[in-house]
């Protein structure tokens, strides 16, 4: 009898000791070296993109001066507003694909004389050009963010490049500088970036990697700017960049930086899924997708890396994003999509990865700012929506130009046995102020999860805010004519244990945890 009760509490207490061992092994834990900054996060990261696309330019950002819809010299008020509230860095324009059918003579002096143009690759419209490179650098003024301009190679010529740089930079007494005096502007815009060409991998010209290499330098050569961002490939394209930083090795003095563009979409392009209408099996399909990202992009950095050691050349993440069907009864073409609480930890973690990289990683364009794809604003006739990614780019704003601060993240495994992830992403940063921001995604939509945050190499510090974005349900949004779903709030379940933070961290949540010396 003693040798059977021996048994069970020898048992038992195995029992016991199992599950101490398995509950320490399940607790999530960041560790962020406070100490160990090395690479700053260019506050271009948060840049975005306007293409003339369905309703971005015209009916978004541009109702013309004239509109009964209140605005500044034509350009939508409430828009403005919006955007200025998230002191957007940069903004991408006029594309895309539209870029390489844009001539840029045809959008600029009196509108009353400017040709029309088709768009034909976003719903076949006509548009009037009124709004061109006057009406872009202006509103880039107002914003008081940097332009970036997309040269068009697919179906433009060197001397048309060459000549649009005369007219935005020339000071000097050139005939397109003096073309630029007579549409009324006097100085030059001091454009710093530009594009050479877009996706001339596909509509931008169905090109080979080693086509574009060289068209890229014979336009790079009369393109004498202080930025050239070669196109680069998508996705995982490993051969177009390994063409493109070998073909240029020998010329590093007309290539500045490569594009990437990288979209999620849930199924496949031609049932991509709806933005609002989905289940738990949708969400890991998107958020699988998002957080294979961070490989895909270390692939491309590899590259560059064996070609461009001394780090010259940037990576720039110029469109990403959810794709997303279009919204039932919009036209189509126009891309314009509703934007849920899955599109906001979506953009977490494509800005945790490009934070985490951002000792190569310069700059990103969100896909699009108004109305189209992952949209900062949504606006009808009379109203403006602020979509989840809008206050997902508030929050980040702590990151700008902040050192980045190594973090290692052991946690909770998510996603399928063939295909899992840590079910947290994470960046953090120190700013100028000696400020840490650490922001976090639980990319789980139905699991609350218990972490310590071990913060190594600072101690005696006081948590100074903390912030949250999340909702009851994954497919929360914010809609017009109702109160806001989804926005930014106090977060009040931080606490300290030594020099440690404990945190449940909410799921389906982006969290921002903000600390002081």
């Amino acid at each position: 009898m003693n040798n059977q009760r021996t048994a069970l509490l020898i048992i038992l207490l195995l029992v016991l000791f199992c599950n101490v061992v398995h509950t320490q092994e399940t607790v999530n834990r960041i560790t962020i070296q406070a100490d160990s900054g090395e690479y700053t996060i260019n506050k271009n990261i948060y840049g975005h993109f306007a293409e003339h696309l369905g309703r971005c330019i015209y009916d978004g950002i541009w109702v013309g001066e004239g509109s009964s819809t209140p605005n500044i010299n034509g350009y939508r008020k409430d828009v403005v507003e919006a955007l200025k509230e998230l002191e957007i860095p940069v903004l991408r324009w006029p594309g895309g694909c539209y870029a390489d059918i844009y001539h840029w003579m045809d959008g600029i002096g009196p509108k009353e004389d400017r040709p029309t143009i088709k768009n034909i690759f976003w719903g076949g419209v006509i548009e009037d050009n009124s709004f061109g490179t006057h009406e872009f650098l202006d509103l880039c003024e107002l914003l008081e963010t940097e332009p970036y301009l997309a040269v068009n190679v697919g179906s433009g010529t060197p001397e048309e490049a060459k000549g649009w740089v005369e007219y935005v930079r020339s000071d000097e007494n050139t005939p397109m500088a003096d073309l630029r005096r007579k549409n009324g502007r006097e100085d030059p815009w001091d454009v710093k970036y530009w594009g050479i060409g877009n996706e001339n991998w596909g509509c931008g010209g169905n090109m080979t990697a080693d086509y574009y290499a060289d068209l890229f330098k014979r336009f790079s050569t009369f393109c004498w700017v202080p930025y050239r961002i070669a196109g680069g490939g998508g996705n995982d394209d490993y051969e177009w960049t390994e063409t493109l930083m070998e073909k240029t090795e020998g010329n590093k003095n007309l290539i500045q930086g490569l594009s990437y563009h990288h979209y999620t979409v849930a199924h496949n392009w031609e049932e991509k899924g709806s933005a609002t209408d989905f289940g738990p099996g949708d969400w890991d399909l998107t958020i699988r997708k998002n957080m294979e990202v961070d490989k895909m992009l270390k692939k491309h950095l590899a590259i560059m890396d064996k070609y461009d050691p001394e780090n010259r050349v940037a990576l720039i993440a110029d469109e990403w994003g959810n794709w997303h069907d279009k919204e039932p009864g919009s036209r189509p073409g126009f891309l314009y999509q509703q934007n849920t609480l899955r599109d906001a930890v979506t953009a977490a973690i494509y800005l945790n990865t490009f934070n985490n990289s951002c000792y190569r990683v310069k700059m990103a364009n969100i896909a699009q700012t108004v109305n189209v794809l992952q949209a900062m604003v949504l606006t009808n006739d009379t109203e403006l929506v602020k979509t989840p990614t809008f206050y997902v780019f508030k929050m980040y704003k702590a990151h700008f130009d902040a050192v980045m601060l190594p973090v290692e993240v052991k946690a909770e495994k998510y996603g399928d046995a063939e295909n899992d992830f840590p079910a947290l992403s994470v960046s953090a940063s120190k700013n100028d102020k000696n400020e840490i921001n650490i922001t976090i995604a639980n990319v789980t939509y139905d699991r609350d999860l218990s972490t310590v945050i071990e913060i190594d190499g600072l101690d005696n510090y006081s948590v100074r805010k903390s912030e949250i974005i999340t909702a009851g349900e994954m497919n929360s949004y914010n809609d017009f004519g109702k109160d806001e779903e989804v926005s930014i709030s106090e977060f009040k379940g931080i606490g300290k244990e030594g020099n440690n933070i404990k945190v449940n961290i909410p799921s389906k949540s982006v969290l921002l945890i903000s600390l002081i010396k």
